[in-house]
């Protein structure tokens, strides 16, 4: 089983608190990950499918 990696930092978050999954909103195929600390300093994640740079 593999580990749960924030889309962000690239760091382990698997049963980690704050941590959120969802759909890439630009092409609905990738899983991004985020964790809290990416989410609290509004880091971006880039999706590997799509290209599509979020938060904002």
């Amino acid at each position: 089983m593999s580990e749960a990696k924030c889309s962000s930092c690239k760091k382990n978050v698997s049963n980690v608190t704050g941590t959120v999954k969802f759909v890439c909103p630009g092409c609905g195929k990738e899983e991004i990950t985020r964790c809290v600390e990416c989410r609290k300093n509004v880091v971006k994640y880039t999706c590997p499918s799509c290209g599509f740079e979020g938060p904002n």
